[in-house]
């Protein structure tokens, strides 16, 4: 990728040469949340970690390799949001800085709204691509995690367990129809999948309880599966040439 060119050419003349610059623009994944825990009778909040999430991991591996590259980062996650509201916020929150390389990660709640929903995400993540490609930007689509499969026994409290209970009947129902035409999408706009969310399927077809994964029991990772993120995103970025 362009990306590693950039990076490289950094290296060879730190003074000489522009700066990097990576964008991650997603949801409560990409923003950093792990645990919940409820602030009324139906409300919750989250535990925030940014410096725990996968693309602070994956600036420690860039920086790992060639710690004289400094790399800036753009941190563009939002709790709760789908690709719509990605979309609205895009020339704001990611464009204006002009990255070399845009990750972008959406599927889970757009998901969580029903089959019915598709249509509009394949359309949504369509103007993401076409405005990231008309500022330059290379583009890696990073397919996210599995969602629980069950509601834990660990979650005890009723309307926290009726909420879990709806959101896995939605996304058990469309969350890989989502993920598939995503990534028929990237294909024909030729760009790179990193396909997360088919891992995560690999590890729960070999009897991984997934569920334990996720350190709120519904849709976070917990920060150690961050590293798969990370991980996979460097492959990515190398195209799996050392790794």
């Amino acid at each position: 990728m362009k990306i590693l060119e950039k990076i490289k050419k950094k290296q060879n003349d730190i003074q000489g040469s522009p700066a990097v610059t990576i964008a991650f623009l997603g949801d409560s994944v990409t923003q950093g949340c792990f645990e919940l825990y409820k602030t009324g009778k139906e409300s919750f909040q989250t535990e925030f970690r940014v410096e725990e999430g996968y693309h602070t991991k994956l600036r420690d591996l860039i920086q790992l390799l060639y710690p004289s590259v400094p790399i800036n980062m753009i941190y563009a996650g939002i709790s709760g949001n789908n690709a719509q509201q990605g979309l609205q916020r895009i020339e704001r929150d990611v464009c204006a800085y002009k990255p070399d390389l845009t990750v972008v990660c959406f599927g889970l709640n757009d998901s969580c709204c029903g089959i019915e929903r598709l249509k509009g995400y394949i359309s949504d993540l369509k103007e993401i691509f076409k405005k990231l490609k008309s500022g330059g930007s290379e583009i890696i689509f990073m397919t996210p995690n599995l969602m629980a499969d069950k509601v834990s026994d660990e979650i005890t409290d009723e309307y926290t367990r009726d909420v879990y209970k709806n959101m896995i009947e939605k996304a058990d129902n469309s969350l890989e129809a989502f993920i598939e035409k995503a990534k028929e999408l990237c294909q024909k706009e030729n760009i790179p999948v990193c396909d997360c969310y088919k891992t995560w399927k690999a590890l729960k077809d070999n009897d991984v309880d997934v569920t334990r994964l996720l350190s709120n029991r519904i849709n976070h990772p917990t920060e150690k599966m961050h590293w798969l993120f990370a991980i996979m995103l460097l492959k990515q970025i190398f195209k799996e040439e050392i790794l």
